[in-house]
């Protein structure tokens, strides 16, 4: 059996063909367009080309993307990739892909991926976080995504940075319209804003493991940060383990600090969650979208 997985990011499209072991028979990428309509037409192309590739025709359709439809409406929302929002993108990608298709918030496909044979699939709860050029997460329990009453369970990039200082407040404007969102801090973009230099987020991180001040108060802060967020959300969730997916995931320091600065601030005498970094990596998105489905119809 095939399944087919589609990750809808901001930069590329990518869609992939797993058979029932979680293997890839086929992966095909391309770019995304600014476009709403071109962007329904190269998830199509991208579809036929990896059944094509996989032998298989007809396969199911999940797609993990940014924001989510309205539970009311169907429209979409929260979307940073704005051209999707007000528009029924997962009715029109059915329509398109003349079969029915699931849809689900990238971060939320993160966890699906890592809680069914990853980072995460010895534990019941799994909150996984991207953190990338923008920051999102996602929740599994028992290998199923937990969506919430109203459907947007994990939006943790727009909750405010927890305990600011004077120097915090009242943050950066954000693209959703509020300010001090946590994507504006531990994101790899707030990375680079907060340091100021000019610097990608890599290039900070170099600098700072080569000692320079600048660039090692910037990662401090950014420790710092990421450890506030994490700890509200271990003090109304208490997941088994965190997984860290997108860019700023791959930097080693952030699991040899994150545990010892987040213990303090969690509202427990204990704190023995594992931190991890997400076990298929940039894989992880377009798996979880091809786990929407299930082996059996």
């Amino acid at each position: 059996m095939i399944r087919i997985g589609v990750d809808f990011g901001g930069t590329k499209i990518e869609a992939a063909a797993l058979d029932a072991q979680g293997r890839f028979q086929a992966r095909v990428r391309g770019a995304s367009p600014r476009d709403y309509a071109a962007g329904l037409e190269a998830v199509r192309e991208l579809v036929a080309e990896a059944e094509r590739q996989a032998g298989a025709k007809g396969a199911s359709v999940g797609v993990g993307g940014p924001g989510s439809p309205s539970p009311s409406s169907g429209l979409m929302r929260n979307a940073n990739s704005t051209e999707l929002n007000g528009h029924p993108f997962p009715a029109d990608l059915a329509r398109v892909l003349e079969r029915p298709v699931r849809y689900a918030n990238d971060a939320n496909c993160l966890a699906l991926s890592e809680a069914a044979d990853g980072a995460g699939a010895a534990h019941r709860v799994v909150f996984a976080a991207i953190l990338g050029t923008g920051c999102g997460a996602g929740v599994a329990v028992d290998r199923t995504i937990l969506e919430g009453r109203n459907a947007f369970a994990g939006e943790w990039g727009h909750m405010p940075l927890p305990w600011p200082t004077d120097d915090e407040h009242p943050g950066p404007s954000c693209w959703c319209g509020r300010r001090g969102c946590m994507e504006l801090w531990v994101s790899g973009t707030g990375l680079a804003r907060d340091h100021g230099g000019g610097l990608s987020a890599e290039q900070i991180i170099g600098a700072a493991r080569n000692g320079e001040r600048a660039a090692a108060a910037a990662l401090d802060r950014y420790v710092d940060r990421l450890a506030r967020g994490l700890a509200v959300v271990c003090d109304v969730l208490d997941p088994d383990v965190i997984i860290l997916g997108g860019g700023m995931s791959n930097v080693g320091e952030l699991y040899e600090r994150l545990p010892a600065a987040v213990a303090p601030l969690v509202f427990s005498d204990q704190f023995e969650t594992d931190i991890r970094p997400a076990m298929h990596g940039d894989s992880s998105g377009v798996r979880g979208a091809a786990w929407l489905w299930p082996l059996q119809p």
